[in-house]
């Protein structure tokens, strides 16, 4: 039994072992160390435990988290196991749309709902649409007002006036708000925001989820 045992070890040994060197003739086109080590760190996890917990080598893990190698993909699934990562949080930053996204001033995207005019600023798509995420700029001419929240929708609103007075009707009360002001509510109510003095009212608003400019 005691020879069994040592010669179960030593195989244990040898395909960790081989696991390391395959493991770094991989090149790494993906760098998850620095978020696997934060991870670690922040839980109070040494390497030598998560190497246990994964069924790995200590220098594997090691390896990993100075982004020396790549980690084959159920060495990676381990490893997100015994630290509790959702992969979404790995993988945020290689999605194919890339995380900068640049709308040009002369490509904006323009919405007319009667008078007033909604010009796209840069959004934020999400894997569904719940978690969305649309800016642009809002003109309301004077003596007029947005017209899409009067019976209120799902989500919420961050808007901060640039110029101009206005007026944001939201349920039963009134707010008034001049430039520099900005407010955040809930899109459930019903909300209005009218042109409250004698130039055009702008604001630049953001939304969520997307509302008018739906991707």
């Amino acid at each position: 039994m005691a020879l069994n045992k040592t010669n179960e070890n030593e195989n244990q040994k040898e395909d960790a072992s081989k696991d390391d060197v395959g493991q770094k003739n991989r090149k790494v086109p993906y760098h998850f160390g620095e978020k696997l080590r934060q991870v670690r760190e922040h839980n109070g996890y040494t390497l030598k435990y998560v190497a246990q917990k994964a069924g790995v080598s200590e220098s594997l893990v090691s390896q990993i988290e100075r982004n020396h190698v790549s980690p084959a993909i159920d060495t990676l699934l381990a490893l997100a196991d015994v630290l509790d990562i959702n992969l979404e949080f790995l993988f945020e930053e290689y999605k194919k749309e890339r995380p900068v996204k640049i709308v040009r001033s002369t490509e904006r995207l323009n919405v007319k709902e009667d008078d007033t005019l909604y010009q796209e600023l840069a959004g934020l798509a999400g894997t569904n649409q719940e978690a969305s995420l649309e800016t642009y700029i809002i003109t309301i001419p004077v003596g007029s007002h947005s017209h899409r929240g009067f019976y209120g929708h799902i989500g919420r609103e961050i808007g901060i006036i640039t110029n101009g007075k206005g007026i944001l009707k939201y349920g039963e009360k009134e707010y008034t708000l001049e430039a520099g002001d900005s407010v955040s509510f809930s899109s459930e109510a019903p909300h209005v925001m009218v042109n409250a003095g004698d130039v055009p009212l702008e604001a630049i608003w953001v939304v969520s989820p997307a509302q008018r400019f739906k991707k």
